[in-house]
């Protein structure tokens, strides 16, 4: 499987891991700030009023993974969020997060809430 195809294997399987556990999809590989260094959001999802920002790693392992989540790409993720936030006013009073899902084939996933 090729790689690009194996990441959108991995973001599908978060977003059904994540619909399990009862959020609601928002968006997906929302690429958002264009000129802000802001980079792209792999999932949006909610909860209650609870807005969640996911960032997806595909990894040989899932120890990998989790540290593959590099303090530049939160930054750029953040700046991606602040830019979404600005034009989806309707999330004003939402509460906000900053998860990743972990993700190992064949078939193993973890949910970190509040990853950064």
């Amino acid at each position: 499987m090729q790689n690009n195809q194996s990441g959108h294997l991995a973001e599908f399987m978060a977003l059904c891991y994540l619909r399990l556990k009862g959020y609601k999809f928002v968006a997906r590989n929302l690429q958002n700030g264009h000129g802000t260094g802001a980079g792209e959001i792999d999932l949006i999802v909610k909860k209650q009023q609870t807005l969640v920002f996911v960032e997806v790693k595909k990894r040989r392992d899932i120890a990998t993974a989790a540290h593959s989540i590099l303090p530049k790409q939160q930054a750029r993720i953040r700046r991606s969020a602040e830019s979404f936030l600005a034009h989806h006013t309707e999330y004003g009073e939402f509460d906000i997060r900053f998860d990743a899902v972990l993700v190992e084939f064949p078939f193993k996933l973890k949910h970190l809430t509040n990853a950064f």
